[in-house]
């Protein structure tokens, strides 16, 4: 202390402490000067001496005016020192570091210019402590008195210029640095983390773009800041690395992509837009090293194709077709599953956009990936149906059209099928509001007769008898009137002259039986008359009900429309179609007489030509095959035994039960086993009703009166 004395004179250290900035200023010049003595005598234990004065004495005294004056003097020994400074640089630096979180605001000011002043003098020296002072100016930065930020400031500056030009500053140990600091929110700290952002960028030296990934979340969530200039920074920011990116031959996309997918769900819609220009860009500079982040790519793009704001949905559209348009090769690494999954997830969306082109996906992928597609089938196979109830006629047409390229294969058609008729039986709102779409876009994806025989197989066996009947009487119904079943209808009408036809109609047969209207009509298209004469003969009392007198009404209205032009045409020739006339006076006979069907039908009845031979004849024994014995005299339709029953074509086909034939008495006994099935079940549906519950009954379900 002695020596120290000597060296410094007590006026000298007094002024240090002095509370007037001037004084202090003195003594430090006075330090500066003992300081450059010391180097040009080469005595470092002295120089050693005096730094510690400084430091232990004054920068870490409890005094705030010692303090003051410990920073000044370390400063001005630092200046001092000159070329000599670097080897103390590690007594001198760390009490000023200590200093910028000091209590007293003065004290945190005159350490942003003590270490100014040693920054001016030691330069690239100054590099060892980097993290330590940009930790501490980032601290700073935000400092509540604008005296000490704005000294911060111009230590900033300074710090970034020595950085610039010095080939020591280690980037990678920096990063982690900078990584912590990026999700703060002040708005100062956010702009000085810009700030060095960007000029660690413009260093050619130095590789910002290679640690991209570590601070690029940070970039983005800035994007959203309440100050338009830390947005509008951030924004410079990213577009400058955007840039760098479409130059690079080398880019870690796959990591970065993560990020933007995040990014990419913010409620922020300039942070969404960006992140989704973003990866539009990856899509198409890196999309095959992308291959294993499809289905997180995909998981973003999918929702921000419906997008409030347009331009992120024309960004985002334009994305999904070049991520559609990649062909990863080989198959292996793409992870089906997980696309799927993505998929599958946007088909609950709210946005019909978003849900089209989810389906997109599933057709895309089941036509590349057809194999892999169907081995997730049971993941997928449930939304399908559920989309089947979509308000969106345009989705649901997408969902048959998946659901039908699935159904190529023998084995998922079958299962495809088994799944529609469950999902019907499941929910008959669907089916009323559904069924007809989706049954009818199927013969068109899928082979008409294929699906009709396939569901008449299916229903053929139904255990629940009133969904049996509605489910017939919906497909009876698209046959009859559908365009799209013309050529199923012209087969039909041959049943009775060509193999296939006759094929096709003992297929439905079995499964039409469940509805005796839908089983009048089919022989009607057939132009099996005398079995259609049959099958209404053979209806009992108790099969004579509301609903199906409603059936009857819509058959008869069907009866006026083009379909069965053909039917109204046979009418001019009463004697060659016997049968038909008796089958549409059996049903005259069943309506009530005040319903406008039945003055339908009969006006209709009314306009057959009378020019045929009045003598009454019987009907051949044969023609009445397979008729209940009480229902064979045809005296019940007194006017149809006016017309003889010669060897006409109603005769010769109707009839028809030799080899090659269809057997109408198997097929009446058929239809009367299935319609005795269904007494027993209203039977005991009725009394079921009848009995007092002993707890609130189930609800009978409603079958809609709109299928038959």
């Amino acid at each position: 202390m002695s020596d120290v004395s000597a060296l410094l004179q007590a006026s000298v250290l007094r002024n240090l402490s002095d509370k007037l900035y001037e004084k202090r200023k003195i003594a430090a010049l006075e330090v500066e000067g003992v300081l450059k003595s010391l180097v040009s005598s080469g005595d470092h234990e002295k120089i050693s001496s005096v730094i510690s004065i400084l430091i232990n004495d004054y920068a870490l005294s409890p005094q705030a005016n010692h303090r003051k004056g410990g920073l000044i003097g370390l400063a001005a020994a630092t200046v001092g020192l000159a070329s000599e400074s670097a080897q103390y640089l590690d007594r001198i630096v760390p009490p000023v570091l200590i200093s910028f979180t000091d209590q007293d605001s003065r004290v945190r000011y005159y350490a942003c210019e003590a270490l100014y002043n040693i920054a001016k003098v030691s330069r690239g020296d100054l590099i060892v402590f980097f993290n330590k002072i940009f930790d501490a100016l980032c601290k700073l930065s935000a400092d509540s008195d604008p005296n000490v930020q704005s000294a911060a400031h111009l230590l900033d500056r300074l710090v970034k210029d020595i950085v610039t030009e010095s080939d020591q500053f280690s980037i990678e140990e920096f990063i982690p640095l900078l990584r912590e600091r990026m999700n703060v929110l002040n708005p100062f700290v956010r702009q000085f983390l810009v700030g060095w952002i960007t000029v660690l960028d413009s260093v050619p030296d130095i590789d910002m773009l290679e640690f991209l990934p570590d601070f690029l979340d940070g970039l983005f969530n800035m994007l959203s800041d309440n100050s338009h200039e830390i947005r509008q920074q951030a924004d410079s920011a990213l577009s400058e690395f955007l840039q760098e990116i479409k130059n690079a031959p080398s880019v870690d996309y796959v990591r970065m992509a993560a990020i933007l997918v995040q990014r990419a769900r913010s409620p922020d819609e300039f942070t969404r837009l960006t992140s989704i220009t973003w990866m539009s860009e990856f899509v198409k500079l890196g999309g095959d090293q992308l291959v294993t982040f499809y289905a997180e790519i995909l998981g973003a793009i999918l929702p921000a194709i419906s997008d409030k704001e347009e331009k992120i949905r024309a960004v985002a559209r334009e994305t999904n077709e070049e991520l559609r348009a990649i062909r990863a090769e080989p198959v292996e690494v793409i992870d089906i599953g997980s696309v799927l999954n993505a998929a599958r997830r946007e088909l609950g969306s709210e946005f019909e956009a978003t849900r089209l082109e989810a389906l997109r996906w599933m057709l895309v992928l089941l036509e590349r990936h057809r194999t892999e597609v169907l081995s997730f089938l049971d993941e997928i196979f449930p939304a399908l149906l559920q989309s089947l109830s979509d308000e969106s006629d345009d989705v649901v047409l997408l969902v048959l059209e998946v659901q039908a390229c699935i159904a190529r294969d023998t084995q998922q058609f079958r299962r495809l099928m088994v799944f529609l008729v469950h999902k019907f039986q499941m929910d008959n709102l669907l089916l009323e509001r559904r069924g007809t779409l989706a049954l009818r876009r199927l013969c068109v994806l899928l082979d008409a007769e294929t699906v009709y025989r396939e569901l008449a197989t299916i229903l053929e066996g139904e255990a629940d008898l009133e969904f049996a009947t509605v489910m017939v009487q919906a497909l009876n119904l698209i046959l009859l009137t559908a365009s799209e079943l013309a050529d199923l209808r012209a087969l039909l009408k041959e049943s009775l002259t060509n193999s296939q036809g006759k094929d096709l109609f003992v297929a439905l047969y079995s499964s039409w039986c469940h509805s005796p209207m839908a089983t009048v009509s089919l022989c009607l298209l057939a132009q099996a008359y005398h079995h259609a004469s049959a099958v209404i003969q053979s209806l009992g009392e108790s099969d004579i009900n509301v609903k199906f007198l409603v059936q009857v009404d819509k058959l008869v209205r069907l009866l006026e429309t083009p379909i069965f032009g053909y039917l109204r045409l046979q009418l001019l020739e009463p004697a060659r179609y016997p049968s038909l006339l008796k089958t549409l006076y059996g049903l005259l006979m069943l309506l009530p007489q005040q319903s406008s069907a039945f003055k339908i039908l009969r006006t209709r009845l009314k306009t057959i030509p009378a020019y045929a031979p009045m003598h009454i004849q019987a009907t051949p024994a044969a023609e009445l095959a397979g008729l209940n014995a009480g229902r064979r005299s045809v005296s019940a339709v007194p006017y149809l035994s006016h017309y003889p029953t010669g060897d006409d074509g109603d005769k010769v086909s109707d009839l028809n039960s030799g080899p090659g034939g269809i057997n109408f008495t198997m097929r009446l006994q058929q239809f009367e086993l299935m319609q005795h099935q269904h007494r027993l079940h209203r039977q005991a549906v009725q009394s079921q009703l009848s009995k007092p519950p002993k707890k609130p009954a189930s609800q009978v379900r409603n079958l809609s009166s709109r299928w038959w």
